[in-house]
C-alpha cells in the first residue's frame, strides 16, 4: 500500500508506482495506484478547505461584508449628473388673448404663440449630503452584526464539518476492525471444516461436528458480506464530507485494536496521531466548572444566538430611529438651452443657454404615518424576545450536553480499559486451548469457541475505543474548540483552562 498525504497527489505518484509495479500484476498496481490514504489531520484540513458546506458560509460571510460596505455609503454624499435631449416635432403652441399686445383688440381674439425651439437640452447635477439622519447609523450598526454572525456561522459551519470529518473517520476504523475480525474468523472455519471434511472422510470425526462447521461458516459468510458494504458506505460518506471524487479508494490510517488510551508512547506513529490531534491527555476525565464555562464563551451556536439576538435589537433601534428628524444638505446645479434647426450640442455660441444653482438644507419629519411604525416596532419587539427566549434555552441545553459527554468520555474511557483487560484474559485462554488442542487434550471445538472470543473481545475494546473517540469528538464541538478550526483558542484555553 501506497500512502499518500494529500489526494492531490495521487497523479504525482503513478510514475513512482509504474517503476515499483515491474513484476507485479497490472490489477494490483492499478489498486495501488488508485488507492488513496487520509490521516486524521489531513482528513479534516481537506474538508475544511473543500467541503461545499463550508464554502457556502464562506460566500455568506463575504455577501454579508458586501452589505456593510452598502450601509457605509449611506453616510457618504451622493452626486447625480442627469442630462436629457429632446426635439420638437411639432413644438407646442398655445393660444393667448391678443390684448396683451393690441389693447384695441375683443375679448374673443387669441394670437397662437408657439412654445420652445427645435432643440432643448437640460442638464442637472445634484448633491445630497446628510447631516443629521439617525436610521443611517443604527442599520451601519445593524449591518456590522449581521457580519459578526455571518462569521460565527462559518466558524460553526467548520465545526460541524470537522467534527462529522472526525466521526466519519473514526467510523471507518471501526468498519474496518470489524471487516478484519469477521475476514479471520471466517478463514479460520474455513480450515476447520476442510480438515473436519478430510477427519470426516477417513473416520475420525462425525457428521455432526462437520454440520455444525458447516452451519457456522454459513453463519459468518452473510456477516463478511456486511462488514464490505459497511465500510463501502462509510467511504461514500467521508468522501462527500472531503469532496474526493474516488469514494471506493479512500483509506484511513490507524488501528482502534491497536490503540492505548492510557500511555500516549505506547502507540504507532499512526494511533499517536489520531490522539495527539484530539489533544489526548492521560489519566481520567473529571467533570469541570471551566468546561461548562468554556461552552458558554466559545460555544459556535450559543454566539450565534448571542448575535441574532443584538441583531433584533438594532432593528428594534432602527424602527425607533424613523421617529427622529433628518437634516440633509443639498445642491443643484442646473443648465438649460434651445435652439432652432440642425441640433447644436447646448446651443454653443448662440447665447440661448441658462444656469441655476440651488443650495439649500431640508429638515424631514415625520408625523403621522397610520401607526404603520408602531405596528413594525411591536413586530421587532416580539423578535427579539424571542431571541432572548433561544438564547437562554441554548445556554441551558449546551450546558446539559457538555455534562452528558463529560459523563460519556469518563464511562468509555473505563469501559476500554476493562475490555483491554477482557483481551488480555481472551488471549490468554486462546493460547491455553491452542496447546491443548495441540496436545490432543482438547476438542477444535473448544479451539474455536476461544477463538471467537478473542475476536469478539477485540471487537468490543474496538468499540470501547471508536465510543471515546467520539464522544471526545463531540466533546470539542460542544465546548467550541474544534482542532485546525480553532488552534489559537485552543491555545489560548490550554493556558486558561484545565481541558478535559
Amino acid at each position: 500500500m501506497i500512502r499518500i498525504q494529500s489526494w492531490k497527489n495521487v497523479l504525482g505518484i503513478v510514475p513512482v508506482c509504474l517503476v515499483l509495479g515491474v513484476g507485479l500484476g497490472s490489477t494490483e498496481v492499478e489498486a495501488q495506484v488508485n488507492r488513496v490514504v487520509f490521516g486524521i489531520e489531513d482528513a479534516v484540513r481537506t474538508a475544511l478547505g473543500a467541503n461545499p458546506d463550508v464554502v457556502a458560509a464562506r460566500l455568506g460571510l463575504a455577501e454579508a461584508e458586501e452589505r456593510v460596505s452598502e450601509a457605509w455609503s449611506e453616510i457618504y454624499p451622493s452626486v447625480d449628473l442627469n442630462a436629457s435631449y429632446s426635439r420638437n416635432i411639432s413644438p407646442t403652441v398655445n393660444f393667448l388673448p391678443a390684448s396683451i399686445f393690441d389693447p384695441t383688440a375683443g375679448p374673443d381674439d387669441y394670437l397662437p404663440v408657439r412654445f420652445g425651439a427645435d432643440n432643448q437640452w437640460a442638464s442637472t447635477i445634484s448633491v445630497e449630503q446628510p447631516l443629521l439622519r439617525p436610521s443611517v447609523f443604527v442599520g451601519v450598526g445593524a449591518a456590522s452584526r449581521f457580519e459578526q454572525l455571518q462569521s460565527e456561522a462559518v466558524r460553526g459551519q467548520s465545526h460541524a464539518v470537522a467534527t462529522r470529518v472526525r466521526l466519519s473517520y473514526y467510523q471507518l476504523l471501526l468498519s474496518s476492525e470489524q471487516l478484519r475480525l469477521t475476514e479471520n474468523s471466517v478463514r479460520r472455519v474455513r480450515e476447520s471444516v476442510r480438515e473436519t471434511r478430510v477427519r470426516n472422510e477417513a473416520g475420525l470425526a462425525s457428521d455432526y461436528d462437520l454440520l455444525r462447521l458447516e452451519v457456522e461458516l454459513a453463519n459468518l459468510e452473510p456477516n463478511l458480506r456486511r462488514a464490505e458494504n459497511s465500510i463501502r458506505e462509510v467511504r461514500r460518506q467521508l468522501a462527500i464530507e472531503l469532496d474526493v471524487s474516488d469514494q471506493e479508494e479512500i483509506t484511513v490510517t490507524g488501528a482502534l485494536a491497536n490503540m492505548d488510551l492510557d500511555n500516549l508512547e505506547n502507540n504507532d506513529a499512526d494511533n499517536r496521531e489520531i490522539l495527539e490531534f484530539m489533544g489526548f491527555q492521560a489519566g481520567d476525565l473529571e467533570l469541570s466548572e471551566r468546561a461548562l464555562r468554556m461552552a458558554s464563551e466559545l460555544r459556535s451556536d450559543l454566539r450565534q444566538l448571542e448575535l441574532n439576538r443584538d441583531l433584533r435589537q438594532s432593528e428594534v433601534r432602527l424602527e425607533q430611529a424613523s421617529y427622529f428628524p433628518e437634516v440633509t444638505l443639498f445642491g443643484n446645479y442646473i443648465i438649460n438651452a434651445q435652439d432652432n434647426g440642425s441640433p447644436n450640442f447646448f446651443a454653443r455660441g448662440d447665447g440661448q443657454r441658462a444656469y441655476s444653482r440651488i443650495v439649500g438644507v431640508r429638515v424631514s419629519l415625520p408625523v403621522f404615518q397610520g401607526f404603520r411604525r408602531v405596528s413594525r416596532i411591536g413586530q421587532k419587539r416580539a423578535a427579539l424576545r424571542s431571541a432572548e427566549v433561544q438564547s437562554q434555552r441554548g445556554r441551558d441545553m449546551a450546558q446539559a450536553e457538555v455534562k452528558s459527554l463529560l459523563e460519556l468520555s469518563v464511562e468509555t474511557l473505563l469501559r476500554a480499559r476493562a475490555q483491554r483487560l477482557a483481551v488480555q484474559q481472551a488471549t490468554r485462554g486462546f493460547e491455553i486451548a491452542s496447546a491443548r488442542y495441540r496436545e490432543g487434550l482438547g476438542s477444535q471445538f473448544e479451539l474455536i469457541d476461544a477463538e471467537v472470543a478473542l475476536r469478539q473481545s477485540e471487537f468490543n475494546y474496538a468499540q470501547a475505543v471508536f465510543d471515546y473517540l467520539v464522544a471526545r469528538a463531540q466533546l470539542d464541538e460542544a465546548t467550541g474548540l474544534v482542532p485546525l478550526v480553532d488552534q489559537e483558542a485552543i491555545q489560548t484555553a490550554e493556558e486558561g483552562y484545565e481541558l478535559p
